[in-house]
Order: structure tokens, then sequence, then C-alpha cells
């Protein structure tokens, strides 16, 4: 007999899903305090063949509040899975796709099939043509991306959607021909011809300059060398740029600050530096340092604590760092080393890598939409009433 029939009444199946939802925000006071703050974006990516549907990835990062995410592509499924979630997101145009871009027409097609239709339901805020370009060695590909990206611009404005989508690409810490003292940042030379253009662009456009950035394959080049507290945000006494006096007290921090002394060296100021890309893996083979589950945990751990204190740079105290996790799973069929593909915040099943205080509730089922927007709506009032409880004790 089922559980429902015992206790006289024949509840379907989204009660159980609810009260579920329900206990998990109820008992974990963690979660109630992380759903407050969570400002903090996530990369979705999907180079895998044992992933949860779309569907079940909107139920599981809203039951997390988280507010923005990150695509590689435009996905049409995972994009109507958020329609009027107010989740934010940034889609991606990939570099086998870029060359095409030149082409207006192209690009205003593109943008018409995979952006316009999804607006103002789900909240597209950012275009991102290319991904770490300049890491490769394709010159024809380097050569073809700012047009590209011009051309979407363009295409973005003709269909009236400037200035609530942003166009840009993101970059590789690569780029960086010296980035310590952070105050002497600068683009390797052979960038720095693309790279004058690009930020010209990017400050006409309004549009931020993202990075991807990993103090882990520092700590991998060199474990014997870069100290662990330095890139996991432990206690340590820091290091001192001589030139500016500022200290940092962690790698991330420093890398960012190099990134905006290289910028401001080619003649720009008023570009603002997004973090893209940043993690740790859980696991690697034999000779990569540093990944296990107790690192991975650390550094994520303390740079949520870093995100919730909307905490500066030392060069920008004043603005918060604004980050995107990679990554929300664990990505089976990713290609290269064993970290590749255990970057992930969570298991396919949506059971956490590692405890960091995040938690999510991953539905076994798919579910019509009236329960789904139901359930989600209740599961919210019980989230405001636990926290206002919460401040009260």
């Amino acid at each position: 007999m089922a559980m429902a029939e015992r206790f006289g009444a024949r509840w379907p199946p989204s009660h159980f899903l609810f009260a579920g939802v329900v206990l998990v925000l109820l008992t974990d006071r963690r979660v109630v305090l992380r759903a407050e703050a969570m400002s903090v974006g996530i990369n979705y990516g999907q180079i895998a063949d044992n992933l949860p549907s779309p569907a079940r990835v909107s139920w599981m990062l809203r039951s997390m509040q988280v507010s923005k995410v990150k695509l590689y592509d435009a996905d049409p499924y995972v994009l109507s899975a958020f329609l009027d979630t107010g989740v934010e997101f940034v889609v991606g145009i990939g570099n086998e796709n870029v060359s095409a871009m030149m082409d207006p027409a192209a690009a205003q097609a593109w943008i018409q099939r995979h952006v316009q239709p999804y607006l103002p339901g789900t909240r597209i805020t950012c275009i991102t043509v290319g991904n770490e370009v300049f890491k490769g060695n394709d010159t024809e590909l380097k050569a073809n991306l700012l047009p590209a990206m011009q051309s979407v611009y363009q295409a973005v404005t003709a269909l009236g959607l400037q200035g609530r989508v942003n166009v840009t690409t993101a970059h590789s810490l690569d780029i960086m021909g010296s980035s310590f003292p952070p105050s002497a940042g600068a683009f390797r030379p052979d960038v720095v011809p693309y790279m004058q253009p690009i930020l010209s662009f990017l400050s006409m456009a309004r549009s931020p300059f993202l990075i991807n950035c990993y103090p882990y394959f520092a700590y991998k080049a060199d474990p014997n060398n870069v100290p662990l507290e330095y890139v996991l945000f432990q206690p340590n006494a820091g290091v001192t740029d001589t030139n500016t006096k500022l200290n940092y007290d962690n790698m991330l921090y420093a890398q960012v600050d190099s990134v905006y002394a290289a910028i401001q060296a080619l003649g720009h100021t008023d570009i603002d530096v997004k973090i893209s890309e940043t993690g740790w893996p859980s696991r690697g083979d034999p000779d990569e340092a540093g990944a296990t589950p107790e690192y991975a945990g650390t550094y994520i751990g303390n740079l949520l604590q870093r995100i919730e204190m909307k905490q500066g740079t030392p060069l920008r105290p004043s603005v918060p760092i604004d980050v995107y996790v990679f990554a929300l799973f664990n990505e089976n069929l990713k290609p290269g080393p064993a970290s590749e593909r255990n970057y992930g915040l969570f298991y396919p099943d949506g059971t956490p890598v590692y405890n960091v205080g995040l938690r999510g509730y991953l539905p076994p089922m798919e579910y019509s939409e009236g329960t789904r927007k139901a359930v989600h709506l209740l599961a919210l009032i019980l989230l405001a009433i636990s926290s206002i409880a919460l401040n009260l004790s």
C-alpha cells in the first residue's frame, strides 16, 4: 500500500516532492543563510552523458537560489527550462562558429534564433563570442574574433537589445605575459595587437572583460614553492606589491588585479573585470598535485565566504568581485587529464562532491508546468518564513 493511502489520502507525487523541499529548507540553517546571499554565478557545462534534464536542473538551481548561470552555448532546452525564473544567463557562441559570425546576416540570424525568442521570460544578459581564443594557435580565429564580436553587437543593436544584452568574449589567464607583482601585469606581446582594439570595443559597448582564473594551475605546476594557504584563501601573511604597497592574501585577487593593470597599461580604466571561470578539481591523475575533495571544498567554501562578504580586490576594494564558479556538475566526457572531469560541485545525481553548505533539491522525475510553479511558489514562501524565524531566533 502506498504511503499516502495508508494515511487516508491519495496525495499526488508533487506533495511528497514539496515535502522534501520543505524538509531541506527548514532543517538546515546553512541552506537558508546561503539562499539569502547566493550572488555567485555557476558554469553549467554539459559535456557528459549522464546529466539530469535541464528541467530538473532548473529545480535544483532555484532551490539553491542561484541567480546567475553561464552556458557555453545557447541550449534551447536549458533556456526554456528557466523561463520566468528570474535567473540571469550568459550564453555562448562556440569557437567553431566565431568566423561565421563575421557575416552580419548570420549574426542577426543567430540572435533571432537563440536569444530573442526567450526574452524577456529568460533573462539573457550577455553573449560570449568564443572562449579562450588566444590560448590556441589558430591565427585566423584570433583575427576573426573582433570582427565577429562587432557583428554580433551590431545585430544586438539592430534588434533593440542594446543595453540589455552585453557582447564580450572570455579569456584564459594565458593571455598574460606577466602577472606579478599585480601592478606590473601585462598582456603577452603577441596578444597586444589583438587586445588593444578588443578593449576599445568593450569600452564602447560598455561590456565586461571576462577572465578565467585558476590558482589551482599555479599550485599544480609548482606545489613545492606555491604556498597552499595562499591559493586556498587560508590565513597567511600574504604578498605585498612593492609598487602599490597593497597586500594580497590570496592568488585569485592578485590575478584579477594584474588583469586590471594590463588593461590600464593599454589606456583603459573604464572596463570591469569579471571572473568567468574559477574552480578546483576534486580528483586528478597521480601527477596532478592538490586535486582532492578537501582542497576543492576549502577553495570553493572560502571563495563563497568572500563573495558573501561582497569583498573587492585590494586594487578595487569597493567593487565586489563578480564570479562564476566552474562547474555545476562533474562532466564525464571532457577530454584531457582526470581533473578536467572533476571540477563539479555536484555529481550528476545531485549529491554534493564536497560539503560547502550548498545543497539543492534535484527532483526524481519531470512534473507538469502547473505543479512545478505551485510547488516552487510554496517552497519560496516557506523559505521566507524560515528565514524570518531564524532572524528572530
